[in-house]
Formats: C-alpha cells, sequence, structure tokens
C-alpha cells in the first residue's frame, strides 16, 4: 500500500476553490487506476493519490449531503483492510446536489483525487481526503450499510494530537498516524467512514447553525453543570466531538449544556473549518433534558461594592434583547453598583455611515433596566473616532460604564475623547486621573483596530475605587485546536500582549503614586487566566485575576466548540486582594444556553472598599 508521506515529494501546488477553501493537487500522471478506499486514504493526513485520477472505487453509498457548499455523498468499503491507520470511507464531492444515487446503493467512482482544505489553505486547517469530478455507477441498491465504528471513552486517545514535523513548519500531515496515541489520529482514521456514538452528555449549546458538542468522555474535567472545563494548553478535552445533522434543521435538538443525546447518534464523520471532525448524523439521539437554570447571584450588602462585567454582544437599538440584558442585571446580577459593558454599538449599529454615538442605545438599556425594577442607572463612555476600534463594520463597539448614583459617584474630568490620553497625577497625596473618563494610551499601536480601555474614577462610602474596562483583541485568525499545525498558532495573543502590557502599566503608575489605591482591571479579555496575556496584565503584583479564587472546575464564562473557558476577567489590586473580604462570581445565564441573549457570562466581585 502506497504511503501518504511518498506523495510529498511530488510538486505541490496551492489553488483557492472558493473564497472559504482551497484543494491541494499533488501533480502526478493522468491515467486512472483502480485502487481501494483505504489506498486512497492510506496512512497519513493526505492521500498518496491526491491529483490522481482513479477508477472503479468500491463502496456502499452512506450519506448524501445536498446542502451547502460541500455537497455530495461518503461512500465506504464494506470490506476493511487490517491497518487500524487506514480509513475505510472517503467523500465524493459533486458540487450539485447529487443525482442517482441514495443510501444503500453499491458504487463504484471514478474521479480525481484531492484534499479539500476548509477556510482555505491560509486558515491552518487539516485537509480532507476527496473524490471530485465523478463518473458514479450504480452496482445495486438495498445493500446492508457498514456497521458504524463506535466512538467511546476508552477508543478516543486521552493525548490530544501529536507534535508537528519542525521540518514541515509543524505540520503533521506527513506523519504516519497514531490511532492508538493521538485523538486527533483516531479521528483522521476514521474520516469519512459511518460512527457512532451513544447515551453522549452535551458540552455546547445548539447554535444557530444547528450544531451542538457532545463529549465521550463523561468524567473528562467535567463541572457542575455537565460541561467541559478548558484548563491549560496542555489538556484540550479529547471527548468532544461537533454534531451536525443531514437531516431537516427543524428536527435538529436544541440542546443546553448537560442534556444528552440518549440513544444513538451515528453518520459519516466529516472535517469543518468550525470545529474540525463532526459526526454528521443521519440518526439522532433523543434529547434527555438536564434541567439547565441560569444562575442568581446575591445581592450585595450596603457595605459592599458590587462591581460586574458583561459583553452583551455587539447591542444596538434595532436589537430585542434590550429587556432580557435588563432583566439578566437587575435579577441574575442582582443590580451592581457598577457594570463595566462591552460591545456597545452606536446608535445605529452596523449601519456604516459615520455615526459613533451610542447615546441612544445605553438610554434604551437603561430605560429596560428601570421598567424590570433596577435603579436608574447614569452612564459614562467615550465614543470612537469610526471605524478606528474594530468590530463590526459600522457598528463602532465601545466599553461603557453604567452606575447606579444612589450608590457611588462618579468622578468627572472633563477632556476625554477618541485620542486624548489620560494620566496619573497625585493630589495630597492620594492617586486621581487626569481625565475621567478617559482613554489609556489610544494613540498606542497596540489598540490599532480594537478597543480602547476605559478608565474611570468613582467614589463609595468616601472610597475612590480606580475601574478601567477592557476588551482586547479577538482570538480571530487563530489557528484551531483541530489544525494540521500542532501545536497550533495562536497568532492573535501578540496584540494582547501589548495591550496587557500597557493596562499593567497604567495600574502600576497608580499604584506607584498611590501604594494602597483600589483598582479594577475588568472586561472581555479575550484570553484564559492561565494565559500569558493575563500573567503579563498581572504583572509583579500589581493585578490579580479574581476568576482563580474559584475552583478551577468553576472558571468559565464562554463555551467555545465544548471548551468552557475564560475570557472574560475581573482582576483586582493587592489593597484588595490582601483584605480577603472580596467575592467573586462567574454568573452563567449565556454561554451554557442555546437561547441565549450573548455568547458571554458576566461576572461580579463584592468587596469591602
Amino acid at each position: 500500500m502506497p504511503s501518504k508521506s511518498s506523495a510529498r515529494l511530488a510538486a505541490l501546488t496551492v489553488a483557492a476553490a472558493c473564497s472559504a477553501a482551497s484543494t491541494i493537487v499533488l501533480t502526478s500522471p493522468a491515467h486512472a487506476e483502480s485502487v481501494r478506499i483505504h489506498d486512497i486514504q492510506g496512512s497519513t493526513r493526505t492521500s498518496p493519490y491526491a491529483g490522481r485520477q482513479v477508477t472503479d472505487v468500491a463502496g456502499i453509498v452512506t450519506g448524501i449531503r445536498t446542502y451547502g457548499s460541500s455537497r455530495g455523498f461518503w461512500i465506504q468499503d464494506p470490506n476493511p483492510d487490517a491497518d487500524p491507520a487506514t480509513s475505510e470511507g472517503v467523500f465524493v464531492f459533486t458540487s450539485s446536489a447529487p443525482k442517482g444515487v441514495a443510501v444503500g446503493d453499491a458504487v463504484t467512482v471514478g474521479g480525481t483525487v484531492s484534499e479539500y482544505v476548509p477556510g482555505g489553505a491560509t486558515s491552518g486547517n487539516q485537509s480532507i481526503t476527496e473524490i471530485t469530478k465523478p463518473t458514479t455507477t450504480v452496482v445495486s441498491s438495498g445493500s446492508a450499510l457498514p456497521a458504524a465504528t463506535a466512538i467511546t471513552s476508552r477508543s478516543v486517545p486521552d493525548t490530544y494530537a501529536p507534535a508537528g514535523d519542525t521540518a514541515a513548519n509543524g505540520s503533521v500531515n506527513a506523519l504516519p498516524l497514531k490511532p492508538s496515541t493521538y485523538a486527533l489520529d483516531y479521528y483522521e482514521a476514521l474520516e469519512g467512514m459511518s460512527v457512532r456514538v451513544t447515551d453522549t452528555r452535551v458540552v455546547g449549546a445548539t447554535d444557530p447553525y444547528t450544531e451542538l458538542w457532545v463529549t465521550v468522555k463523561p468524567h473528562e474535567n467535567r463541572n457542575r453543570h455537565g460541561g467541559t472545563v478548558y484548563g491549560s494548553y496542555d489538556d484540550q478535552n479529547s471527548g468532544r466531538l461537533q454534531i451536525q445533522s443531514l437531516g431537516a434543521t427543524a428536527e435538529f435538538p436544541k440542546a443546553n449544556v448537560g442534556d444528552t443525546l440518549t440513544g444513538t447518534t451515528a453518520g459519516p464523520l466529516d472535517y469543518n473549518q468550525f470545529g474540525g471532525y463532526t459526526l454528521v448524523a443521519s440518526e439522532l439521539g433523543t434529547l434527555k433534558s438536564a434541567g439547565l437554570e441560569r444562575e442568581t447571584t446575591r445581592k450585595q450588602r450596603s457595605s459592599e461594592l458590587a462591581v460586574a462585567t458583561y459583553n452583551v454582544e455587539n447591542l444596538d437599538p434595532t436589537d430585542d434583547t434590550f429587556a432580557a440584558h435588563a432583566s439578566a442585571i437587575v435579577h441574575n446580577l442582582k443590580s451592581p453598583d457598577i457594570v463595566s459593558l462591552e460591545e456597545i454599538q452606536d446608535n445605529n449599529g452596523a449601519k456604516n455611515d459615520g455615526t459613533v454615538a451610542a447615546d441612544q442605545t445605553l438610554t434604551k438599556l437603561i430605560d429596560a433596566i428601570v421598567a424590570a425594577g433596577g435603579p436608574k442607572y447614569d452612564w459614562r463612555s467615550i465614543d470612537p473616532a469610526d471605524g478606528t476600534d474594530g468590530g463590526e463594520p459600522g457598528g463602532n463597539i465601545r466599553q461603557a460604564f453604567l452606575f447606579n448614583p444612589e450608590r457611588v459617584s462618579f468622578a468627572d474630568r472633563a477632556g476625554g475623547d477618541a485620542t486624548t490620553a489620560t494620566a496619573v497625577t497625585k493630589i495630597r497625596g492620594k492617586a486621581h486621573l487626569t481625565l475621567s473618563p478617559g482613554r489609556i494610551a489610544p494613540a498606542d499601536e497596540a489598540w490599532k483596530s480594537s478597543r480602547k480601555p476605559l478608565a474611570g474614577e468613582f467614589v463609595f462610602r468616601g472610597r475612590t475605587v480606580f475601574v478601567i474596562a477592557n476588551h482586547f483583541n479577538s482570538k480571530g485568525g487563530d489557528q484551531g485546536l483541530t489544525a494540521q499545525y500542532q501545536p497550533p498558532s495562536r497568532s492573535s495573543e501578540t496584540q494582547r500582549h501589548q495591550q496587557a502590557t500597557l493596562v499593567n502599566a497604567f495600574v502600576k503608575d497608580v499604584l506607584d503614586t498611590q501604594k494602597n489605591a483600589d483598582v479594577i482591571t475588568l472586561g472581555d479579555i479575550n484570553d484564559f487566566e492561565f494565559s500569558k496575556t493575563a500573567q503579563l496584565l498581572e504583572g509583579r503584583g500589581e493585578l490579580w485575576s479574581a476568576i482563580k479564587s474559584l475552583p478551577r472546575n468553576e472558571r468559565y464564562s464562554y463555551v467555545y466548540q465544548g471548551n468552557s473557558q475564560v475570557l472574560d476577567q475581573i482582576l483586582i489590586s493587592p489593597s484588595i486582594r490582601r483584605a480577603c473580604d472580596f467575592e467573586y462570581d462567574s454568573v452563567h445565564v449565556n454561554a451554557e444556553f442555546n437561547d441565549q441573549i450573548s455568547d458571554h457570562d458576566p461576572q461580579v466581585l463584592r468587596f469591602h472598599p
């Protein structure tokens, strides 16, 4: 059997198939060869037949996809070889909806073998071995389908991925598959084959694209809601698997984290750009609800200051979520004294006409909070310059402070705008901001196309509290955990590191001016509590991420690809931490639910200044 690595000797050309994908073609003689599916798949990730014509490839049709940009059907050889590294299934790409074939047909297929990269070659994704430009002959119909391979806790290795080949820029493409050693190799060795899972717990709620995530390892880093916690770069939670459907989207279950797909869920194993290996189900298990309920934090005591951060996901006046956000703030967060809001859009949302003011957005939210029984919040923010702060084009997102004027006062110092930096000064031995509200180093390259931190000075029961609202650079552009490059590149963190360094330097200025100052730095940090971003933000003890006061299995504010993880953080200065009278709560009201109004969970800190 030819090895896929032998194909590396051929010339490699990359041709874009469309804006979202690419096809790798290995040049070779054009004559057609009669081969089996496992010959085409080979024992590495790329086919030794890529770019070559094949004929009389025999198999049983196990699934047909008639929607999306990748239409075609899967075939599987009912007579497998003895090598666990070679898949017995392959996708036949027909471009338009397949005609003339049905599940259970025994067919022979001829065409060109190619390696299709979902998301394009620059995405770093692995490729899918396909037969393209096919000619298909139906030999017979009504054949018994090959038995679906069971994916279980025991069959999936704990180690997620092999280290990439340093001579190939970290790519794992040419490495021989070791399906009993690495989870990604195990899944790759099943690419295109019919697989099944049984009685699997949901670890990623159903999203608008009718996808959900389950785990086949029920004890793997489980939290009390049934999710799987992502706690380090070395433990990617190998039991996670994405589920999609080959059937009608209306029939797809609307699941929350902790629910169970009882019985069997089965179908071909695919790979896509939004999650990697995916069971495309022709048979779906029955949803059993775990009865997950949204959490409610406790009300702060009169002597406690409650400070929260909440990413409201591109909120603008045309949205229908104001009442729901207001209810969450009033009833679930118990009306914190100060709320840092992220992703407040301008008054006409994504309409790109130069509008930057967000007073209508904030007023509508405040009015909804009052209607929900909450306080009449006041607000402070700084409008960005048009098109400079990233986010949805035309949306001009920014951070904003809500505060309850019956509980706290805001120290207004005029002059803050989109481009003017606030600084720290000393007045009568105390630290003060020169501009409040003000932006931190808005002209620095660290904030290019990214949200600038908003700093404000508050007074609670005679004590000054400095609050810095952040929304760091997103993870867009990072390679996924299932990338062909291992470990995957996290290119977006370079800018976050620069941002964290600047914010830490500002906090250090405050503390150098007043050692015992109460400083809170919070927001959507877009990185984990164990990340270098968090370490740079914490510095040499200037700050500490208070989510680390929670047990490890409770540290999460966001669920991505079945991993419950930290993106939103509240960091505190030594005067708050050393007093040991603070309380932190990650209030899970969104991330684990299919009917979420934001993809982030708000965070609340209560302490005695």
